[in-house]
């Protein structure tokens, strides 16, 4: 493997130990859930998502779900505050 690629690679590896350096901004996920597979989207505006706890609740736990992968790369205003609740609090995922 040329030298250049494997540097690159190694590059690569570092930064992804290192998530302080990502910033979701936009996204757009599938989330399998137990019932059915609901369409999760990270815009300028926010969180959406297509089940029927977040058109009520204005949360769910496919988002949930989702800021807990991306914990430090989602920006603070569009983090759930049961995801990002200081430690000690118990932070309980809406019902999906």
């Amino acid at each position: 493997m040329h030298s250049s690629v494997i540097g690159k690679i190694e590059k690569a590896n570092r930064y992804a130990r290192e998530r302080d350096r990502f910033v979701v901004e936009r996204l757009s996920v599938t989330v399998r859930g137990d019932n059915d597979s609901h369409r999760v989207r990270l815009d300028p505006d926010g969180w959406q998502c297509a089940c029927h706890a977040f058109e009520s609740l204005g949360d769910c736990a496919h988002v949930l779900a989702i800021q807990k992968l991306l914990a430090g790369m989602v920006p603070e205003d569009h983090a759930s505050a049961l995801v990002t609740a200081p430690p000690g609090a118990t932070a309980e995922p809406l019902p999906a």
